[in-house]
């Protein structure tokens, strides 16, 4: 072979392989971008993409996919190939990355959160996979289904009689209160609780004095005066941070990033 011979096709150049990885990579990252929007706009709304891994995990899928697709085209794509076998392998390149997406999706979908509960002290984010599927009938009408598009507000009932035995020896065996669907009741029952549950903001700051700029950012973000705000701790999974509540209707009207426990 000459210098001057032209490659023949069965050598790719790496230009042309570069450029058919490239396009690939365009289109799995419009996929990823809308899969995005799923997760974050119905499933993982903030705070709980922090709360409940729900940023971490979505990386570590989509990284994943989105490498992997357009790594492969990088290696196998070659011009000497026939038009048929060509669509063969993108074909069988796209049902493995879809394959891959939607176990992703799957795996945040029954790992999302459904409810945040009072759960007579504090606040708990629960997720579908920490509710046993067969006790949902044990709850009360209208709340036998667990919601698509993110978390809906939740009370506990006070226990009665040998309840609290029962209820304890569960949540020691790994399914918390605020996971047990016959104790489920509408947010608004236990307003005048989860308010005599709470403490000012000012509180608060006078105990995690080091963290008053992240305080004082979640306050400023409410778009109320720290005066006006109560505070109750929450948890979610190992995370732990504070809901800032309207101390006339206890609704959530902010986050901090802070364990106040």
């Amino acid at each position: 072979m000459t210098l001057n011979a032209p490659i023949p096709l069965k050598y790719t150049p790496l230009k042309y392989r570069l450029r058919a990885s490239a396009l690939h990579l365009v289109i799995s990252l419009s996929i990823a971008t809308l899969a995005a929007l799923l997760v974050f706009g119905w499933w993982y709304p903030y705070p709980y993409r922090e709360l409940s891994g729900g940023r971490e995990l979505f990386t570590l899928v989509v990284a994943v996919d989105v490498v992997l697709g357009p790594l492969i085209t990088l290696v196998i794509f070659n011009l000497a190939k026939t038009r048929r076998h060509l669509v063969m392998d993108f074909t069988l390149i796209g049902l493995l990355q879809l394959a891959a997406l939607t176990y992703g999706l799957w795996t945040m979908f029954v790992a999302r959160p459904v409810h945040l509960v009072f759960e007579y002290h504090r606040m708990a984010v629960v997720h579908a996979v920490d509710i046993a599927h067969d006790t949902l009938a044990q709850a009360l009408p209208g709340l036998q289904q667990l919601p698509l598009s993110g978390p809906t507000l939740l009370s506990l009932r006070p226990l009665q009689g040998n309840e609290a035995v029962a209820s304890v020896m569960l949540a020691t065996g790994g399914i918390p209160q605020a996971a047990q669907p016959n104790l489920w009741q509408p947010y608004s029952i236990a307003r005048e609780q989860i308010l005599q549950a709470s403490y000012p903001v000012a509180q608060l700051t006078a105990r995690f004095s080091s963290h008053a700029d992240a305080i004082n950012r979640a306050v400023a973000r409410t778009g109320r005066p720290a005066e006006s705000l109560r505070t109750l701790p929450l948890l979610s999974r190992t995370i732990a941070w504070t809901v800032l509540i309207d101390p006339q209707s206890a609704q959530p009207v902010g986050f901090v990033p802070l364990d106040s426990f």
